[in-house]
């Protein structure tokens, strides 16, 4: 019997399984049973050395469909991302994501459309690679203007958003929601959600800097 299993990873305290639950089942998807991974880097732990990810690959048969939110919750290396689909795949295993409806199936017997899938996987695994990367400059930044502020110096205003609320922000901006819907599911104002959109890098950069500021 096929079983549609989520796998949800969160590496950090405001990011919940809950959530990532809940968004594909939204989307559409049954879900039988949910394996877990919670602080976990997906840049600096393969896959297959994390508990939940170890466990899936013990449990999941030819047949099953595996979902994630997007390829990021495999990882964020390139190449830990794409060798962890491309074994999936050998295994039967059909992997689904929820944003981008993307689909890995390793049952494509044509060369053309097995070219198409493997561009795929390329292409997302190198940009969840870049995202994380991306991140990880904003996040200096803002440690850079938290150590700012501790010699006096000014911080900027405080971020009117948290970082649940900018993760969801860039979660429904990727699954192409509109400025309206983004402002009422998530709470904030649509200038907020421009704001956001237009330069990512900055909001990460002025969240980093606030949660990583002495309190005073």
């Amino acid at each position: 019997m096929t079983q549609h299993i989520l796998y949800a990873r969160v590496s950090t305290a405001d990011q919940t399984i809950s959530h990532q639950k809940a968004q594909a089942e939204a989307a559409g998807f049954t879900i039988d049973r949910v394996v877990e991974d919670h602080g976990v880097s997906g840049v600096n732990t393969a896959f297959a050395h994390r508990p939940g990810g170890a466990r899936l690959l013990d449990i999941l048969r030819p047949g099953d469909v595996l979902v994630v939110r997007w390829v990021d919750r495999l990882g964020r290396n390139y190449q830990d991302v794409t060798d962890t689909i491309r074994e999936l795949m050998r295994r039967g295993v059909v992997v689904k994501t929820v944003i981008n409806r993307m689909v890995f199936d390793g049952a494509t017997a044509d060369p053309i459309q097995q070219a198409v899938r493997d561009a795929l996987i390329g292409f997302m695994a190198a940009t969840a690679q870049a995202q994380a990367e991306a991140t990880k400059e904003a996040q200096r930044a803002g440690i850079e203007h938290a150590k700012a502020k501790a010699e006096g110096k000014y911080l900027g205003r405080k971020p009117s958003f948290t970082r649940a609320q900018l993760d969801q922000v860039r979660d429904m901006l990727a699954q192409g929601a509109g400025h309206s819907a983004i402002a009422k599911e998530t709470g904030l104002t649509r200038a907020v959600v421009w704001r956001i959109e237009g330069d990512p890098t900055k909001a990460e950069a002025a969240l980093a800097a606030w949660e990583k500021a002495p309190a005073g």
